[in-house]
């Protein structure tokens, strides 16, 4: 049964409103600096941005009216304005931010989870010796992380997390890219009609798993596709761990905005399904699962979002004051996606004459197709995502006598699901939460243990309310409970193997940027 934690929550509630009762709040990284205003000019609750803060992103990180007047730091230019009308003859000249545009961000967890936690290793499902503890305090993330404007309408982003969970080995580069703005007046195109971005960079998601403000991930987005192995489903030669949370390496056009009319996006990056072998292969022994750097994988997308406002100065203006701060339009947004790429999978075999070693290479195609959606009424925001992932599944065949020769199709590992939330902005420091995370696949069938799972349980899904409250613009502290199905673990000819169980978790989140 799930955990009681009124108690907690209520001593939990009880520090957040003696701690809200300052009012004073301070900016946030470096364009706070340069800008002198508060974090809460871009964001509604941060990361989260509001219709300013999209605004100032799709024009590369700058006030999109009248950025001079607004910057309170000078930039400091990299040679004389009129270099410009002698250029090809002299280095075209550009600028640098005039403060460093360095921040921080550092978070910190204290997570409860169910009674009955331990009960799958009763059923010999987790390693030996492995314990799941009642509580446990963790630190979460320590990133910095640099943006700015090098004039020319030259944007710049970098992130790198120096530490995940309290290890600096689980660290590495987030984003890293330049990004040409508003390229396309170069050939007369209509204006933001073509940006383009190089180096290492999150796909353009509808929502950004990257700086979601949940403390927990949504789901379908870290979702790989592995298939199964068992008796309960055909044999499936597939172990993509591609998942469309993951960085990507290339180059991305894009144009339009994401605070009104159309929006599109199409990249040509570097694959990234490296999985490891599959314990229950038995067709031939894996080499190993890796990426194919002779092809480039592709995504793209394409929005449109209605601004609903009656007013039509107001319908496309980002820089008015509105109920929430800088205006949050009422608007519809709706959206699709699609990625396409293949895994690399070797196999080990022999020759004819059952000696000689040969490696047959399966190259897999697979896709992630989705729609998306957001509603915006004023401090209400209601938003919802679908994803089908496909997989095409080659299994090697062999002649009598011989080793494998070739592949043939099997039947394709796929997956399905997404989620629905609704945030709501309580008071300007307040916004509680209700999610709903769904994800179908083989995977979740076979429990990723090589046991089944009852087909009712066949599908993974969480129902997750939680409140944030901003101390400070800079400094957060969220809660979240996450509510799962009962588990009922089963062997492969039906036999329950594990009490009734469930995973339910409540996390706090304590949060500061500077």
């Amino acid at each position: 049964m799930p955990i009681r934690h009124y108690p907690t929550a209520i001593c939990f509630s009880l520090v957040m409103l003696i701690l809200l009762a300052s009012s004073s709040s301070y900016a946030i990284p470096a364009f706070s600096r340069q800008y002198g205003t508060s974090c809460s000019t871009c964001h509604v609750d941060f990361p989260k941005l509001n219709d300013f803060g999209k605004a100032f992103k799709d024009a590369g990180f700058k006030f999109p009216k009248d950025d001079e007047t607004f910057l309170k730091v000078p930039p400091i230019m990299l040679g004389a304005p009129a270099q410009k009308d002698i250029w090809p003859h002299t280095i075209f000249p550009g600028t640098i931010p005039g403060l460093p545009p360095i921040g921080i961000r550092f978070n910190t967890f204290f997570q409860v989870v169910s009674k009955n936690r331990n009960d799958i290793n009763a059923a010999g499902l987790a390693n030996p010796g492995t314990f799941i503890p009642r509580t446990d305090f963790q630190p979460g993330l320590f990133s910095i992380f640099m943006a700015g404007n090098f004039g020319s309408g030259i944007a710049f982003w970098v992130d790198d997390d120096l530490s995940v969970g309290g290890s600096g080995a689980n660290g590495g580069l987030g984003d890293g890219y330049l990004k040409f703005v508003n390229l396309g007046r170069l050939f007369k195109f209509p204006t933001d009609s073509l940006s383009v971005r190089i180096g290492q960079f999150e796909l353009d998601l509808p929502f950004s798993p990257a700086r979601s403000h949940n403390l927990s991930g949504w789901d379908i987005f870290d979702e790989a596709n592995v298939g199964a192995m068992n008796s309960l489903v055909p044999q499936q030669n597939v172990n993509n761990a591609f998942a469309l949370s993951s960085a990507a390496q290339g180059v991305e056009f894009s144009g339009g905005h994401s605070y009104r009319g159309y929006h599109y996006s199409l990249a040509i990056v570097n694959q990234n399904t490296g999985g490891t072998p599959s314990a229950g292969d038995t067709v031939q022994p894996v080499v190993g699962f890796v990426s194919d750097s002779n092809f480039k994988d592709l995504y793209g997308r394409f929005s449109y979002r209605f601004n609903l406002e009656r007013d039509p100065v107001s319908r496309n203006e980002v820089q008015a004051a509105g109920a929430t701060g800088p205006r949050d339009h009422t608007y519809l947004n709706l959206g699709t996606f699609y990625f396409y790429g293949r895994s690399v999978q070797r196999f080990n075999g022999f020759a004819s004459d059952g000696a000689t070693p040969v490696v047959l290479t399966a190259r897999e195609p697979f896709y992630r197709l989705g729609g998306d959606f957001s509603f915006n009424y004023h401090a209400f925001n209601l938003y919802g995502l679908y994803l089908y992932g496909h997989d095409k599944n080659l299994l090697p065949f062999t002649s009598a006598g011989e080793g494998p020769n070739g592949f043939l199709s099997g039947v394709p590992a796929t997956f399905s699901g997404g989620f629905l939330q609704a945030d709501y902005m309580l008071l300007p420091w307040m916004m509680g939460i209700m999610r709903y995370d769904v994800v179908k696949s083989s995977a979740d069938r076979i429990n990723a243990f090589g046991t089944g799972l009852s087909p009712l349980y066949a599908t993974r899904n969480r129902i997750t309310p939680g409140i944030q409250f901003l101390i400070h613009a800079n400094i957060k502290a969220a809660f979240e409970y996450q509510i799962r199905p009962q588990q009922t673990v089963f062997d492969t000819t039906g036999t329950q193997i594990a009490k009734p169980f469930r995973t339910n978790s409540a996390i706090a989140d304590l949060e500061f940027v500077y």
